[in-house]
């Protein structure tokens, strides 16, 4: 069923990426996969420089910090041992241990606090002074513990980010610790150099990856030139050589067929041989036009109409023209349809893509079994599903459906005159209308194969009319009887 109307020319002219056809897909692909690989690569080697970068510089600007501020634990902890636990909780007078003077805006370089053996602080003249972070006794019980301890928090105000480090004073007698000395020295600075590095490596890292995928696009559209160049040739040589093999093949046929006519004058051994030709001629001329479609269909050069189009009606004409196919082995065939499912596209190759798999679910199906298509509106989608109750397709073949020249059953295909590539055309032809085909089976239970199309904008499903009053429904499912 078709409708020729002009209203529907401007739903033809939608924008598409497959309306530049099979090649520019393929290699829009390759080139995304291409620039993507060395974007990883190249992401992946500024993570390590910036990783090693940044842990170099942590390493050499919070080392001296760490080393002065555990010297100078030690040194107040050998204070408190030589007998002056006094000058050791306080600053040493001078120097970096100095308390700060009132111009320094009361901002301490350096902490100096002590806690007895039970991790309580020690009150001194200084202990007020200093920030209640600093103070915490956390670290005094864990050095208690394992003799010495550090950490870094927060002193918040004007100090910021301190490294506390707590040296536990063992006792002369042998028996524990008398406490803990904790010193504390400020890398808010080294903070800071550390913050901006890290910014600096992101911004810088962004930006490197950003231009690294503008030059990557570019680079890889220049590199798959000669890819594509080999691709038009490669089809452009299928095509000829298969448009060419069609005429002699054709003679071939038609000289072996004339030959047999006169069957009567000829050897048996030699009719069988002329019916061998007829029977292979066949079969390669088969081949050849699906090549030459292929190949066509690659190269977009395939004339193509644009009209609307009934799923149903190609379902039940497909379902025709394959009964005397399917009376041969007794498989049923059956027509479901509950919506009229309009598509635009071309009548010819629909028909054609639905016939592969039509042929395809005869041919490996089970005498006496059962072909169910299938025609349905999902939201915006139009849907024609082909299911058989044959032998199946196993798990590890299923990735490799569609590809061409693929067969399950080598032996099987070849009798039934099978060359791998119907699935191939079928899959073609969907993308080509702007669709897709999967496939799903059941090994010993059946196979479905599913091609969802664009539903026709603007048009109204069965459903949509009933449900005005304006017709009756359509059956659920109508069954074509054998011999029809």
């Amino acid at each position: 069923m078709k409708w020729r109307n002009p209203s529907w020319r401007p739903l033809l002219r939608r924008k598409s990426r497959l309306s530049q056809g099979p090649e520019a897909a393929l290699f829009q692909g390759l080139r995304i996969r291409l620039t993507l690989w060395y974007c990883l690569v190249l992401c992946a080697a500024l993570v390590i420089f910036s990783v090693i970068l940044y842990l170099g510089a942590r390493y050499f600007l919070l080392t001296p910090v760490e080393n002065a501020t555990s010297a100078h634990a030690r040194e107040h902890a050998f204070t408190w041992l030589a007998g002056s636990p006094d000058r050791a909780c306080s600053s040493f007078g001078s120097g970096r241990f100095a308390p700060p003077s009132p111009d320094q805006g009361g901002t301490l370089y350096e902490m100096v606090a002590c806690f007895d053996q039970n991790g309580t602080l020690v009150q001194t003249t200084d202990t007020a002074q200093l920030p209640a972070a600093f103070l915490s006794n956390t670290i005094a019980k864990k050095a208690l513990q394992t003799g010495w301890f550090s950490d870094t928090v927060d002193a918040g105000g004007q100090i910021g980010q301190i490294y506390r480090y707590a040296q536990a004073v063992p006792n002369p007698n042998g028996n524990g610790y008398v406490g803990v000395v904790v010193v504390s020295g400020s890398i808010q600075v080294q903070e800071d150099a550390l913050s901006l590095i890290l910014i600096l490596l992101l911004s810088i890292g962004g930006l490197t990856l950003l231009g690294a995928g503008l030059g990557g696009l570019f680079l890889s559209n220049r590199a798959l030139e000669p890819a594509r160049l080999a691709w038009r040739n490669q089809q452009r040589f299928i095509g000829d050589a298969a448009h060419e093999l069609r005429t002699p093949l054709t003679l071939l046929r038609a000289d072996a067929e004339v030959l047999l006519r006169s069957r009567e004058h000829l050897e048996p051994d030699d009719a069988e041989l002329l019916e061998d030709i007829v029977t292979e001629t066949d079969r390669m001329s088969n081949l050849a036009t699906n090549m030459l479609t292929l190949a066509r269909l690659d190269n977009n050069s395939t004339h193509r109409e644009h009209e609307v189009i009934n799923l149903t009606d190609i379902a039940y004409a497909d379902v025709r023209r394959v009964q005397a196919l399917a009376d041969q082995t007794g498989i049923s065939l059956e027509v479901e349809s509950d919506d009229t499912v309009l598509v635009i596209g071309d009548s010819t190759l629909l028909e054609q893509a639905v016939l592969v798999l039509l042929d395809n679910a005869i041919k490996y199906n089970r005498p006496g079994g059962r072909v169910t298509i299938r025609a349905e509106v999902k939201e915006t989608a139009a849907f024609l599903k082909v299911s058989d109750t044959g032998i199946g397709i196993a798990a590890e073949h299923m990735s490799h459906l569609g590809e061409r020249f693929y067969r399950v059953d080598k032996a099987r295909s070849r009798e039934a005159g099978g060359s791998g590539l119907g699935l191939s055309i079928a899959r073609s032809i969907a993308e080509a209308h702007g669709g897709t085909l999967t496939l799903s089976s059941v090994p010993d239970q059946g196979t479905t194969v599913t091609i969802m199309l664009p539903l026709a904008q603007g048009t109204r499903t069965d459903r949509d009319v009933d449900a005005e009053g304006d017709r009756a429904p359509v059956s659920d499912a109508t069954p074509l009887p054998a011999g029809d």
